[in-house]
């Protein structure tokens, strides 16, 4: 559906309520009750078969009653009335139907081919549907309030102004309160439920071009249309408008809670994560990441260019608890300039070195313009990127001025800023809160929310300078790929096609072609048994290592040979590969893979026995520069390996970076091509390159590839 299409549901100038009822705690009186309050300015229609009127409002007996084109008929029907609902509101070209009903996929395969049904009436009809099992949607900009959870008109205010897309009703109401509570303006929440039609990504390609939105707060169970939200989220990055989303579906059963949730599939939620933040999405984990992240950017929606962080406190303890906090977090904090120095140093007291964290001591106490004071010079320096400013705040006057000293200097910083009034939930002055509320600056009473939110703040702004560095390599095309794995000898041209080292040898189809390459490269050699089919060569007993002369190699052959037919009776090899030993290095892993929804995701870490003991890798959006790349190497927890430990030499960091770039690009130009596994790849020292010692690849079928190019 196009954003014209959700233009009528979002800001509808007619709404029709089928099964109207005058019962106030009913679902359509609660409805109701919602319109009057928002003072719902349009033309509005109630259907019911029993009653003339509700309300005073005339009633007609049947949606095929009502004037043609409403522009959204609220369904309060049973959930096996819907689909016949739908058909009618299409009869009668209504634009758009809220399904409230539960009922459809959440409850299984029954429940999934009423949906089924549900939607392939509503497409055939050219009715925009929002449900089924949601709790509808809210725009406060206009005062359309299409839900039956009570609400209040909330004005939205000039901004910042918050757009809000969540599967679940109760999210969206919490996130809805969360930003009403911290003195946000919410333009739109919307519960979009199992999403037999509209899906979250629909609602966002609408929102992100709503002048009356300034941010995006998400919280899904399943993105159902992965290029789709990739390109919401790119133009999201141009216009300016920070998303941030919450995205549960780490473990195996958050995946199973939201299968039982909102029928929703879950896909790999790491390949997500990874080209969700390459279009400078700010994935959180938490709900309070959630509220305090989007709170930040949307008053801050400028990404922090340069600059580090900057963390003032009255608390001298606090600054030990920052310090381990920031490192913990990733949150690098600035060193202050010698200006920034010299002017805390006339603020400060004369025994109190400046440093960062700041610790302002307690002589805030009878000099609280200290507060506003030091916070100026900190923001004027222009090595430090954001503030963070945790205080104790005493008595109510004590507080308020404490706010009358910061919030002003706070009011007029362009870079990001968050107060902090410690003591969890301790009380708090009437006055200091007015105060706060009225300046419109980020609040919290936890320091460990504030760095949290505050380092999320600080990677938007990496993402979005590196999302406008992008590989422009192009690979080649592959004629005549078939399905399947590849045997390991093909693999390896490939790779050396690409520039990508491998050890020097051959394939051999007998024992003496075996004895001849052996002869040619020296010994020792591994010997391995090559078939299409034969892809775990190990398990099959069809590897054989460090053969050091011919007898050795004579022995392999026949031991191996009697593996495989114990193996895999009947298989026929293409042969033996022979292959000179290695010389030593890092074990590394590279490869590719194309996830079924979401396209292809690159990958690398420590490789070998390492990559099952450790699971040390990054996934890789797949154009990222080779320069990327290597800072992304830079990120593994064994990334001190890559630099050489115990008196060993660092290692040609570049060459795989450059073999990883290669990858990606061969993958991209050939939709055939699902899986890449280079395991291990030898790092040898700098500037002496990288040896592949085996490579998997395994394509797709003629459909899945059509599919996947489709995708890329």
């Amino acid at each position: 559906m196009s954003s014209i299409d959700l233009d009528r549901l979002l800001r509808p100038q007619s709404i029709a309520v089928v099964g109207a009822s005058p019962e106030p705690a009913s679902v359509s009186g609660l409805l109701l009750a919602n319109l009057r309050r928002f003072g719902y300015a349009g033309k509005l229609h109630l259907v019911s078969r029993s009653r003339d009127e509700v309300d005073g409002i005339p009633c007609v007996k049947t949606i095929d009653d009502l004037p043609e084109g409403v522009d959204v008929a609220v369904l309060v029907v049973p959930q096996a009335a819907v689909c016949e609902a739908v058909a009618a509101c299409g009869r009668r070209r209504v634009g758009a139907a809220v399904v409230f009903a539960s009922g459809f996929a959440e409850l299984g395969d029954d429940g999934r081919a009423s949906q089924d049904e549900l939607a392939r009436i509503a497409r055939q009809g050219g009715v925009a549907v929002l449900g089924p099992n949601c709790l509808g949607f809210i725009n406060f900009a206009d005062g359309v309030p299409l839900t039956f959870e009570p609400v209040q008109p909330v004005s939205v205010g000039h901004g910042p102004r918050i757009g809000i897309v969540a599967q679940s009703g109760a999210m969206s109401g919490n996130l809805r309160q969360a930003f009403h509570g911290k003195g946000l303006g919410v333009s739109f929440s919307v519960s979009t439920g199992n999403e037999a039609v509209l899906s979250t990504e629909d609602f966002l390609a609408a929102l992100v071009e709503a002048p009356d939105v300034d941010a995006l707060a998400v919280f899904v169970e399943m993105l159902r249309k992965p290029a789709a939200f990739l390109r919401v989220a790119a133009r999201a990055r141009e216009l300016g408008k920070p998303l941030v989303l919450m995205h549960p579906g780490r473990s195996q059963r958050a995946r199973e809670a939201a299968k039982s949730h909102t029928g929703a599939l879950a896909g790999d939620y790491q390949t997500m994560r990874t080209l969700a933040e390459r279009e400078g999405v700010v994935v959180v984990d938490t709900m309070d990441e959630l509220f305090d992240v989007t709170a930040i950017l949307a008053r801050y929606p400028a990404p922090v260019a340069q600059g580090k962080a900057a963390v003032a406190s009255n608390s001298g303890a606090l600054r030990g608890v920052a310090l381990d906090f920031c490192e913990d977090i990733g949150l690098e904090l600035a060193e202050f300039a010698p200006a920034t120095m010299q002017a805390l140093s006339e603020i400060l007291p004369d025994f109190m070195a400046p440093d960062n964290p700041l610790d302002l001591t307690a002589i805030g106490m009878q000099k609280p313009e200290i507060f506003g004071q030091s916070a100026r010079a900190i923001l004027d320096d222009p090595d430090v990127g954001s503030l963070v400013m945790p205080l104790m705040g005493g008595s109510p006057a004590q507080q308020l001025a404490k706010a009358e000293s910061l919030l002003p200097v706070m009011q007029t910083s362009s870079k990001p800023v968050c107060f902090v009034m410690m003591g969890d939930s301790g009380p708090l002055g009437e006055e200091f809160l007015a105060r706060v509320k009225e300046s419109g600056m980020p609040f919290l009473r936890s320091p460990d929310r504030a760095l949290r939110a505050m380092a999320h703040v600080h990677r938007y702004g990496r993402l979005r300078a590196a999302a406008g560095d992008r590989s422009a390599g192009r690979g080649a095309r592959i004629p005549e790929l078939r399905p399947g794995p590849l045997a390991e000898y093909k693999g390896k041209q490939w790779l050396r096609d690409l520039g990508i080292g491998t050890p020097s040898g051959g394939l051999a189809r007998t024992r003496e072609e075996a004895l001849e390459i052996a002869g040619r490269i020296g010994y020792p050699v591994v010997l391995k048994a090559q078939a299409d089919a034969l892809m775990h060569k190990s398990d099959a007993g069809g590897v054989a290592i460090g053969l050091a002369d011919a007898q050795a190699l004579e022995a392999a052959w026949q031991r191996i040979e009697a593996a495989i037919g114990r193996y895999r009776p009947g298989l026929v090899l293409d042969g033996m590969l022979v292959e000179a030993m290695s010389a030593p290095g890092l074990e590394l892993v590279i490869g590719c893979r194309r996830d079924p929804n979401w396209g292809v995701v690159a990958l690398v870490g420590l490789g070998g026995i390492w990559i099952e003991a450790l699971q040390d890798v990054r996934l890789l959006a797949p154009d990222l520069t080779e320069a990327q790349i290597v800072r992304e190497l830079g990120k593994l927890k064994g990334a001190r390996l890559l630099s050489g430990l115990r008196g060993r030499p660092a290692v040609d960091v570049a060459a795989v970076a450059a073999a990883v770039r290669k990858l990606a690009d061969l993958v991209l130009a050939n939709p055939e091509i699902v899986e890449v596994d280079v395991n291990p790849l030898i790092a040898l020292p700098a500037g002496e390159g990288i040896v592949a010692l085996d490579a998997l690849f395994v394509m797709a079928g003629q459909e899945a590839a059509h599919n996947a190019g489709i995708r890329s």
